[in-house]
């Protein structure tokens, strides 16, 4: 027998490893790992546009162009069980109630496959209906809204910035002679109080003998 065949012949021949029922231990997992698996489980739904996280996280997925799919995607995770609600954003023409149960279909497998919950709930709010192009048409609109916003504030910041920079530096200098005269009058006081607890100490009686 060759030295390969008594390599493989070792690999086959290795045991599973059991793990012993005395071993504790909880499995958990954080919302955003629930709400991850569903919404990259979405993308493969049809007709289904976007999921809608409200005005001001669609914003912010603009401003920072980011590609999270776990916007408009909330859920309740216990031990065993998922419960699921999302804002969605439907293709004009589809048969809404269809798109629904394909929806439900995808989650439902998609969590059991990763991570044997049960999804016990799923609640699918539609929060409006486009044609693609409007749609795409819509985010774009947005996208520019949001980049002229973002460098008007970044201007306007600047300016500020400015004005607060010249007007800390001669406050600075007024803070300074202020501290300068305060550490002054504090020393003068701190002097007398020294001898006043010097004389004190000098003329008390010791409380033990």
């Amino acid at each position: 027998m060759s030295n390969v065949e008594k390599n493989v012949n070792v690999d086959t021949e290795k045991k599973d490893v059991v793990v012993s029922k005395d071993v504790r231990g909880e499995l958990t997992y954080e919302d955003k790992v629930i709400q991850k698996i569903i919404g990259l489980s979405l993308e493969k739904v049809p007709g289904l546009l976007h999921v809608d996280g409200g005005f001001f996280s669609n914003l912010t997925e603009k401003l920072v162009n980011t590609n999270d799919v776990t916007h408009g995607v909330k859920v309740e995770v216990g031990k065993e069980q998922v419960a699921v609600d999302l804002n969605v954003i439907v293709e004009y023409r589809k048969n809404v109630p269809t798109l629904y149960n394909q929806i439900k279909e995808v989650i439902v497998s998609e969590v059991a496959k990763m991570t044997d919950l049960e999804v016990v709930e799923v609640n699918v709010n539609v929060v409006d209906i486009k044609t693609k192009e409007q749609h795409e048409a819509d985010s774009v609109s947005l996208q520019d809204r949001v980049t002229d916003v973002a460098e008007s504030t970044g201007e306007f910041a600047s300016e500020q910035f400015s004005r607060v920079k010249a007007g800390i530096g001669s406050g600075v200098s007024v803070a300074q002679e202020k501290l300068g005269e305060g550490a002054e009058f504090v020393q003068e006081k701190v002097g007398q109080g020294v001898e006043t607890v010097k004389d004190a100490a000098a003329k008390a009686e010791p409380r033990v003998h």
